[in-house]
């Protein structure tokens, strides 16, 4: 006898755990660069340019945003698992390319790929879930997707700089990411298609483009301080003195605080409403950035700075994410495609900014100017009406639904 589908964690606790682990998977496969890549750009290619050495960041996140949109149509099309194998498919060169490169331009290279691998793989782990949760728990899905991948970002941030004290920094990036595509690829054989929950949810309100353009905007501007995190603080810290060890520290607490946080922000942005968090969010990474630039580049404030844009991002990241799913209404899919578009371009605009400004000026001055922005982000979302999320008596009816349908 075939199972009825539900919808909800508790009855879908075996699909929803195989997607957590594969999204840990696919944060590990891009934290691997976090610590280490800026500084290989510097000593292995010898590049003076910051604007250059940041020309990764640039080709991921293109990569990464357009990868997104093409995700929210072609789910619909081809199917949520049929996308998520492509996008391991497409990582598969990514190894090779790192360990081989001739020219800082091969990397650039392999960071498109990895890109494409980004928007697709964590798109479907994002669609995914929230298929499966419903809309009574889609902060707490959320919360826990995110948190996986950020938390597999954050330990192979950290365990790749700290192997690169005793290993060729490329040797241990494409070792590392190889074993990681092979297990990704393996665990996702044994993930089954969602879109039939999606159809029993049978969502049919219109979408609120209010709420979804200032999610959009929140999260490119997220994300364009994240690439600054990414690109140019490791040079930042280098150039004050830091050791390799010292970055890696820093460049991996960032990324756990963000990670561990989304455990509980998830979920309690079911109990509280998306928008206090998101402005609340936007303003601490905001004072994060300001700190990091009044530490001078030393190592315990900047330790300070990357958990409180860790804590900042955590209230932020899971938030605009279920934020978007109620504001979307029937056209859920395409929305989420669109929404991690425009956060994800904000690393293109980020490395851009990061890279430009520090070349023309100085370090610090990007960092300043980057928290300007995110502060006044928060601002344009307390600006903007939000709808409350789903609650346990508006959604009680739909959770008791349930369809048979052929394996």
């Amino acid at each position: 006898m075939i199972p009825p589908i539900r919808l909800g964690l508790r009855a879908n606790a075996r699909q929803f755990a195989l997607l957590v682990v594969l999204n840990a998977l696919v944060g590990a496969l891009v934290g691997l660069e976090r610590s280490v890549l800026p500084l290989i750009g510097k000593q292995d290619f010898h590049l003076h340019a910051t604007i250059v050495v940041l020309a990764f960041v640039v080709a991921f996140g293109a990569a990464k945003a357009v990868a997104n949109l093409a995700a929210g149509a072609l789910a619909e099309r081809v199917g949520r698992k049929r996308l998520l194998v492509v996008g391991w498919l497409v990582a598969l060169p990514v190894p090779a390319l790192i360990g081989v490169a001739p020219s800082w331009w091969w990397i650039v290279g392999a960071n498109v790929l990895l890109g494409v691998n980004q928007g697709f793989a964590w798109s479907m782990t994002v669609v995914m879930k929230v298929d499966l949760a419903g809309p009574r728990r889609r902060g707490l899905a959320l919360g826990l997707n995110e948190a996986a991948g950020y938390l597999g970002v954050a330990a192979a941030a950290f365990a790749s700089g700290v192997l690169a004290g005793s290993y060729t920094p490329r040797t241990v990036v494409w070792v590392a990411a190889a074993a990681i595509i092979a297990a990704g690829l393996l665990l996702t054989a044994f993930v089954r298609d969602t879109a039939s929950h999606a159809r029993l949810e049978n969502v049919s309100t219109p979408p609120d483009r209010r709420v979804l353009r200032s999610c959009s905007q929140a999260g490119l501007v997220n994300n364009l301080n994240d690439a600054l995190a990414w690109g140019l603080a490791p040079l930042y810290l280098a150039a004050h003195g830091a050791s390799v060890e010292q970055v890696a520290v820093v460049a991996a607490v960032y990324p756990v605080v963000w990670g561990a946080g989304q455990l509980v922000t998830g979920w309690l942005s079911d109990q509280t409403g998306r928008k206090p968090l998101i402005v609340a969010g936007m303003l601490v990474q905001a004072g994060a950035l300001a700190l990091l630039v009044a530490g001078s580049g030393r190592f315990t404030p900047a330790l300070a700075a990357a958990a409180l844009l860790g804590l900042g991002t955590a209230l932020v990241y899971p938030t605009l994410l279920a934020a978007v799913s109620d504001a979307a209404g029937r056209a859920r899919v395409r929305a989420i495609g669109i929404y991690r578009f425009w956060r994800d371009f904000g690393f293109v605009l980020g490395a851009l900014l990061a890279g430009l400004v520090a070349d023309a000026s100085s370090s610090a001055t990007a960092i300043l100017i980057v928290a300007a922005l995110t502060g006044a982000s928060g601002l344009a979302v307390a600006a903007t009406p939000f709808r409350s999320p789903p609650t346990e008596r508006s959604s009680h009816a739909r959770h008791r639904l349930s369809v048979r349908t052929p394996a």
